[in-house]
């Protein structure tokens, strides 16, 4: 035997996967290195120490059944995961008949790409759109209403969008499974990961609803499976398979990213990844820069360029689909809205030029900004003067119509109507109300610094704070103001202030509508910048509007502007149930997917407690293993092969899952807009990766403290301990997935009764 300092010729930067590859390369790199006394020798990386072991001289036919009964045993493993994770997700799939959660916003999205109805999310189309297409091919015709949860599905076919969701969502254990099997060669490990998926109730929940999340882990996962996959054909560079996963893995995170932009996490996962395999290729003095440079087309090319046209083609195919007027027009441009079938700037003619007597709506050219707008409610008292509302509405509207005026309120003529130029003043009357566009020097709601504005007056009748001066941006004295193309600003005379849309969402009582304001701030932006879209004056004629038809790449860039501003504005509404980031790896609290008293059918998304505190206690645990391991390794204590290679595991493998937790996880703290607890879920999945490789590893170390085969024993007991607790926990508590009735948990006779193990839970 060798002495065992001749450890330090291991090179501890490789990882398994290169051990596994050059395993075949010839055999005279098939060497073994020294071992600890009374260890059997084995090829780094080949078998892990649960699946075959052999000793010294072990002949060529014994390691060939030592193979097959490795790839029977993993055979046998994975049809029992696939069959285990589609039963507990596919069970009870139309239960509850009526809507759940957000089923109402994602169901109906899915109407409206069969009814091919223009809408507006904050995510990207893909998932909606597979909602949507799953509906349409099990026979779901779009016309339920999806209004609020609770209501009945009764006749309509729902089972076909919530079991697309369920097949994705069951997915997901199979995908953890050979994602750690590839990672660690261990079955056990490979197991524990699928198990802690398969019997996790939140997982389960989260899976059987018509919602984006098992949608946007399905192809976070394939895209991690595929990155790994590919990563194991480094020896076989440019053949058929090295570039099927590579093009897997680029069309997996186009997949993650079309659903929600969180798959932007993913990517940056593959994206280190791939950086950091090109700087070892780099390294590889074999290799000719030519070659490198082949390496790093190639990957630009499948992880980057092919992404991006999968990721534009979607939105091809979202634009082309839904080409017909709905509730979204009005968070878009007029040039936008010119595009769609019903709406009324589509195809549409109107009057060239503004004039005084016209009826008008007035859009704002900030993304998102809305249309002056005003109704009935007055402002609460203590904001501002107590008078009538004026907002800015996302939404086409009766409300957003205004009458303009003269100044002297004379607006009797004959014959063709005066046009409006640049530099006039007017006074502009909302029709419903009567009331007259108004500003003072009130403090506007929540732009602190700026005015108020309100309506003021009736019947057209107010004072000189009624007044706005017209200018065209870039005109000049005299300029007419043409519809829809000219931009113009309002300035009150009064006060020297500008009509301004903030952007900030009012509280209830302005019904959650864009705050307008009079901002002292006279610079030109698009917030403060109008155009005039409806134009109606019988007096003058039309024009036709059919030369406004936006361009794609201007409608490809208007779309992501709006959803990042939508997603940024999404911020916790009053007495809305959200949650903190550090809540979630906790367990701290669920949410409530259906029912809240004891006769309704109540679903509520909590994950299993004993799998997700073993995730969170296995996170400090492997950080305590990989920091024992490095220190072992650096000080090149006496070491076996196979436990040289569990720390490699722990540290190359496991260090990759846990980057891929982190970076689905940390980001969230830096975000503002609200959170839930949904939210966790992908980076749930790399916890669980990590938790099987890492108490695989942990259990495998038993032989530190006894001898075999006391040590086995105690490797079986640990694992059946793990797998005793998971599967009991999941039959306590799989009533939160599958549905309950009667008692809730804290009154008697609940079947739910002592499980109420943290006072946050509302179950």
């Amino acid at each position: 035997m060798a002495k065992e300092g001749c450890i330090t010729q291991w090179n501890t930067t490789e990882d398994t996967s290169t051990l596994r590859n050059r395993k075949t390369a010839s055999t005279s790199q098939n060497q073994s290195l020294p071992f600890s006394k009374g260890r059997s020798s084995q090829t780094p990386g080949h078998l892990s120490e649960d699946d075959t072991q052999s000793s010294n001289g072990t002949s060529a036919k014994s390691v060939a059944t030592g193979n097959v009964n490795n790839e029977s045993k993993s055979r046998v493993l994975l049809m029992l995961v696939v069959g285990l994770s589609f039963s507990t997700r596919l069970y009870k799939i139309t239960e509850p008949p009526h809507v759940c959660w957000d089923e109402t916003h994602f169901g109906k999205m899915g109407s409206y790409y069969i009814n091919r109805t223009f809408f507006f999310d904050v995510h990207p189309p893909l998932g909606k759109m597979l909602i949507g297409l799953a509906g349409y091919m099990t026979g779901y015709d779009g016309t339920f209403p999806f209004v609020k949860p609770g209501d009945k599905y009764e006749h309509h076919n729902y089972w076909g969008m919530r079991g697309f969701c369920a097949v994705l969502g069951s997915s997901l254990p199979v995908f953890a499974y050979l994602i750690v099997l590839e990672l660690s060669q261990s079955h056990t490990a490979a197991f524990i990961a699928a198990t802690l998926l398969i019997f996790d109730t939140g997982c389960i929940t989260i899976s059987q609803y018509i919602l984006l999340d098992p949608i946007l882990m399905f192809f976070i996962m394939a895209a991690v499976l595929s990155m790994v996959k590919f990563k194991q054909q480094r020896y076989r560079s440019f053949t058929a398979s090295w570039w099927f996963w590579l093009i897997l893995t680029g069309v997996n995170l186009a997949g993650a990213l079309g659903v929600k932009f969180v798959g932007l996490f993913v990517i940056l996962l593959v994206g280190l990844n791939t950086a950091w395999d090109l700087w070892i290729l780099f390294g590889d003095l074999s290799l000719s820069l030519v070659e490198i440079a082949k390496h790093f087309l190639a990957r630009v090319a499948g992880l980057i360029l092919l992404p991006l046209l999968l990721y534009v083609t979607v939105f091809a195919v979202h634009f082309v689909v839904l080409n017909k007027s709905g509730p979204g027009d009005g968070f878009f441009s007029s040039a936008f809205q010119s595009r769609l079938i019903g709406n009324n700037l589509h195809n549409a003619s109107m009057p060239e030029y503004l004039a005084y007597g016209s009826t008008i709506t007035i859009k704002n050219l900030r993304i998102a900004g809305g249309y002056l707008h005003s109704h009935w409610h007055l402002y609460p008292e203590g904001v501002g003067a107590r008078q009538q509302q004026v907002t800015a509405y996302l939404h086409k509207d009766y409300n957003n119509l205004w009458l303009v005026h003269r100044a002297d309120l004379n607006d009797s003529h004959s014959g063709t109507p005066d046009l409006i130029r640049h530099g006039d003043i007017i006074r502009l009357e909302h029709k419903e109300t009567t009331r007259n566009l108004h500003a003072h020097i009130h403090e506007a709601p929540l732009t602190k610094k700026h005015f108020q504005v309100t309506g003021y007056g009736i019947n057209g009748t107010g004072d000189l704070n009624d007044l706005w001066q017209v200018e065209v941006c870039g005109g000049r004295k005299g300029d007419l103001v043409k519809v829809l193309r000219s931009k113009v600003r309002f300035v009150h005379r009064a006060t020297g202030c500008v009509l301004y849309s903030s952007g900030k969402t009012l509280p209830k009582w302005g019904w959650e509508q864009v705050e307008v304001t009079c901002s002292p701030y006279l610079k030109e932006t698009p917030s403060s910048q109008w155009n005039i879209e409806d134009h109606i004056n019988p007096k003058l004629p039309n024009i036709s509007l059919s030369v406004l038809k936006p361009h794609f790449l201007e409608i490809l860039l208007e779309s992501h502007i709006v959803m990042i501003r939508g997603n940024s504005g999404l911020k916790p509404k009053d007495n809305e149930m959200n949650s903190k980031p550090w809540h979630w790896p906790i367990n701290y609290q669920g949410l409530r997917f259906s029912g809240v008293n004891d006769t309704e059918f109540r679903v509520y998304l909590l994950g299993n407690p004993v799998v997700w505190w073993t995730n969170v206690i296995t996170l400090g645990l492997y950080l305590l293993m990989v920091a024992v391991a490095s220190i072992a390794l650096q000080r090149r204590f006496s070491l076996s092969q196979t436990r040289i290679e569990h720390s490699l595991v722990l540290k190359r493998e496991g260090g990759l899952l846990l980057l891929g937790w982190l970076l689905h996880y940390a980001p969230f703290f830096t975000m503002g807009r609200v959170l839930y607890y949904h939210h966790y879920f992908p980076a749930m999945l790399f916890s669980s990766m990590l938790t099987g490789i890492t108490l695989d590893v942990l259990l495998k170390s038993t032989d530190l403290l006894l001898r075999p085969p006391y040590s086995s024993w105690l490797q079986r007991v640990g694992l059946l301990v793990l797998l005793f607790g998971v599967l009991y926990s999941f039959y306590l508590f799989q009533p939160l997935s599958y549905g309950m009735t009667g008692p809730l948990a804290h009154e008697p006779g609940s079947t739910m009764a002592g499980l109420k193990w943290m006072d946050t839970w509302e179950f």
